[in-house]
């Protein structure tokens, strides 16, 4: 067999894959090869045209295109072997990629690879949106990079979808490039993005209708009206686009492809303290495994998996059978949603999130013993956290149960 090219392969040069190359890099791991298939590093934060990022990371604020610069320069400051252009077609079982780029199909092979690929929004054809299909309707990530990168604003008066923290950069972006959202539509009854991020569209005079279900889209060449139902009415909301924000799922392609396992609650795979999927040569970070969260914690998630998978390098993979973290309703997922006894700790906290608005009581049982239990309302689409004790590094049952009020 021959040699492998890299000790390590980042596939994803987002927030995550960078921070995970560059904790490599500083543990002392030579040979780091990051695969990206865009042009430049720096993910789905290039095409943001507002603040904060990069505050805990390198001490000061930058705007999106400026942050992703920021991470092109710390890698090429490191010595990592980047390579742009490069899509990553299939993940072999022992660590060799196959790669499409400007000169036709490659195969790169590593001792562990670090998967961080991202999440994306659902598109309308995922939603279910009924209506006509004029020109207007577009997802936050296509609209940013329309501005990033062409200098383009498709639209002037948008009705925004969703209420996800993605759909107050949304607001942030339109705001500041001349369009005026008209109204800000919710199918769940209450606004998803935390406070203080939520009042964005009261304070910027942005009508909000939490609840509120698109009964139709109407336009002939581009969108001209949204009907909604809302509180037993019906409105018409004229307007001359449809953002699409949130409702974001795994980049995880690559990963069903190769038949790993997935975490049916996050559509990402199913990994364990360390990052690892299911083959012990692959390790995951960032959005990949649960949609979504911002740059700064993808970036300290990548930093952790990195240092992660520099000390599993030191050793033989660890094959250790793993044991499923099981949850009860209402929560959507948790990960990891794996546990070795023998792996590497990266993720020192179980991350999760329900799947609606409850109030109750949320307990880890290890073998029928509860060790955590806490009481407190929970909503969709907020981070959850709870310490991963060591004693879960010994039990054979790992559950979360939910004691919801009546």
């Amino acid at each position: 067999m021959s040699q492998p090219t890299a000790d390590v392969i980042v596939v994803g040069g987002g927030p995550a894959g960078v921070a995970a190359a560059l904790a490599l890099r500083k543990q002392g791991v030579e040979r780091i090869v990051l695969v990206e298939r865009e042009g430049h590093l720096g993910g789905a934060t290039r095409h943001c045209s507002h603040s904060p990022f990069g505050m805990r990371e390198f001490g000061r604020v930058y705007f999106g295109a400026a942050y992703g610069r920021r991470l092109e320069r710390e890698a090429e400051r490191a010595g990592i072997d980047v390579r742009l252009g490069h899509s990553v077609t299939n993940l072999g079982e022992t660590g060799r990629l196959e790669i499409a780029n400007g000169r036709g199909v490659e195969e790169i092979s590593g001792h562990r690879v670090i998967l961080g690929t991202g999440a994306r929004e659902a598109p309308r054809s995922a939603r279910m949106l009924p209506g006509d299909r004029p020109i207007g309707v577009l997802t936050t990530g296509t609209l940013q990079s329309y501005m990033a990168f062409q200098g383009l604003m498709p639209f002037r008066r948008p009705v925004i979808v969703g209420s996800e923290l993605v759909s107050q950069s949304a607001i942030l972006s339109c705001l500041t490039h001349g369009a005026t959202p008209v109204a800000m539509v919710e199918p769940s009854p209450h606004a998803l993005a935390r406070a203080p991020f939520r009042w964005l569209p009261r304070v910027t005079g942005i009508p909000f209708y939490p609840g509120a279900q698109i009964l139709d889209i109407r336009g002939r060449d581009r969108v001209e009206n949204v009907r909604i139902s809302w509180q037993g009415e019906q409105l018409d909301l004229a307007c001359d686009g449809v953002l699409l924000t949130g409702q974001f799922t795994p980049e995880a392609s690559l990963v069903r492809n190769s038949q790993f396992a997935l975490n049916t609650g996050s559509g990402g795979p199913a990994v364990d303290q360390s990052g690892r999927c299911e083959n012990p040569i692959y390790f995951a970070a960032g959005n990949l495994l649960r949609p979504i969260e911002t740059g700064g914690w993808a970036f300290r998630e990548g930093r952790a998996i990195g240092l992660a998978v520099a000390g599993d390098l030191e050793r033989e993979p660890c094959e250790t059978r793993a044991v499923e973290v099981r949850h009860d309703d209402p929560i959507k997922l948790v990960v990891p949603n794996l546990i070795r006894r023998d792996a590497v700790t990266g993720l020192e906290s179980f991350q999760l999130r329900f799947a609606r608005r409850s109030t109750g009581t949320l307990t880890l049982l290890l073998d029928g013993e509860p060790v955590f239990r806490k009481r407190g309302s929970w909503h969709p689409e907020r981070r959850v956290l709870t310490p991963v004790p060591r004693a879960a590094f010994e039990a054979r049952d790992i559950r979360f149960s939910f004691d919801e009020d009546k």
